[in-house]
């Protein structure tokens, strides 16, 4: 048997072929689209993911005001985060944050946030990820294409 031709993979910043990707946020429910837009952002959807490399794409979310919850949880569920001072613990509801200025692209973020691990690896992801509220985005020249969410698992 040729072991030569079983050789591993694996992808370093060098070889990593990212992709600009469009989603349109229009009526898809938040954690479902942030899950799938994780995924991208990590490039699990690829062949040659590698787990400590970031080799996923940039992803551009367009309507992000247009994002739809399920149930009651634009006001039943809660976002908690510490001011640093004593007593200084807050909480926030989808609702509130979607009433504040830039509050689609902080909800959205926030979401994906936690769906990303929890290192050094995930910050730099993270700013792959471009939220915006309407349907017109600022990337047009890396010639972004659009693709549709829901055909991803």
């Amino acid at each position: 048997m040729d072991t030569l031709s079983y050789k591993t993979i694996s992808a370093n910043k060098a070889t990593a072929q990212k992709e600009w990707v469009v989603v349109d946020a229009t009526d898809q429910v938040l954690g479902r689209l942030c899950s799938k837009v994780a995924k991208l952002l990590r490039g699990k959807y690829k062949p040659n993911f590698t787990p400590h490399v970031d080799c996923g794409d940039n992803v551009i979310i367009i309507n992000a005001d247009k994002v739809k919850m399920t149930g009651n949880k634009w006001n039943d569920r809660i976002y908690l985060h510490y001011t640093g001072y004593p007593g200084g613990q807050r909480e926030n509801t989808p609702a509130t944050i979607m009433a504040k200025p830039n509050g689609a692209d902080r909800l959205v973020r926030r979401v994906v946030k936690g769906m990303l691990p929890k290192n050094k690896l995930a910050a730099q992801v993270l700013k792959n990820l471009y939220v915006y509220e309407g349907a017109e985005h600022k990337h047009e020249a890396q010639q972004p294409k659009a693709i549709d969410i829901n055909q991803y698992k």
